[in-house]
């Protein structure tokens, strides 16, 4: 008979959470106040910025009911392999400068809901970073649901030091009500707000080029001014970036000279400059 799998004591489980955290230079969290308003497609794409920028990167993708990032990236479908030495399972490779963990990766029915309560969801979000063997990083990119719920709180008090906060939010008033949520939350937390991201803020007509509002509103203006926070950069809607999501392409790579790609690595260029140079 093959001997059972050792289950690590608390002590033990510290240990490993203490490892994988001196591995990994900035951990960014990024949260929304809605959902819907592209903060996974902001993930990726500033993770992907960050790699095409040289630097060591993992995406943590904690949206344990709706779980994204293993499809934008490509990587849907393929399971944990384990570290050679240590026999501990690492997160997906995209590639040698990028890692994806994702509950994705161990479910065996992609379409299966996880009808599971706070508890079970803070356990699996501790897994994350106690079981998993990650690698040496430069950032590690947290990917949240939306709202200010379980899993944020959990990760923020899981990672001990959060080189701090991006919110995303479209540029309706409404969207602005939650993501001031968003902003308060860091604030009450003690998480720097490295800034926020406007994303979809207006159309780019791909006929003849020209930029259509979509949305009214005053939201992100008003945020910057009552909060004393920084815009980092605003995204327009293009008709690629859905199209690069589903093939699992970063559209800072695939439509680098269309004003969403230029929008979206000049916020990569003033995040680094925030964290590493500020």
């Amino acid at each position: 008979m093959s001997e059972e799998p050792k289950v690590p004591t608390p002590e033990e489980r510290k240990e490993m959470l203490t490892g994988n955290l001196s591995r990994i230079k900035n951990r960014i969290v990024v949260i929304s106040g809605k959902g819907g308003v592209g903060k996974s497609t902001v993930s990726v794409n500033l993770a992907y910025g960050l790699v095409l920028s040289g630097k060591r990167v993992g995406i943590l993708d904690v949206d344990i009911h709706g779980p994204s990032i293993a499809k934008m990236v490509g990587v849907e479908g393929q399971p944990l392999l384990a570290d050679p030495v240590t026999h501990k399972p690492m997160p997906v490779r995209v590639h040698d400068n990028l890692h994806v963990m994702s509950i994705a990766s161990i479910m065996e029915d992609q379409d299966a809901p996880l009808i599971w309560r706070g508890p079970m969801k803070m356990t699996a979000i501790k897994q994350f970073m106690e079981d998993i063997q990650w690698p040496e990083l430069d950032y590690l990119i947290v990917d949240c649901p939306p709202g200010t719920g379980d899993e944020p709180l959990s990760v923020v008090q899981l990672l001990k030091k959060v080189t701090g906060s991006i919110i995303v939010s479209t540029p309706q008033d409404v969207a602005f009500l939650d993501a001031r949520k968003t902003i308060r939350f860091s604030q009450s937390l003690n998480v720097p707000i490295i800034g926020l991201i406007e994303n979809m803020k207006e159309l780019i007509c791909p006929h003849c080029g020209e930029a259509i509002n979509l949305f009214d509103g005053e939201g992100a203006a008003k945020a910057i001014m009552d909060f004393e926070i920084e815009l980092l950069g605003q995204i327009p809607i293009e008709i690629d970036i859905p199209k690069c999501t589903d093939k699992g392409r970063p559209f800072v790579y695939d439509i680098a000279k269309k004003p969403a790609g230029i929008a979206m690595q000049a916020i990569v260029e003033r995040v680094i400059t925030k964290v590493e140079f500020s």
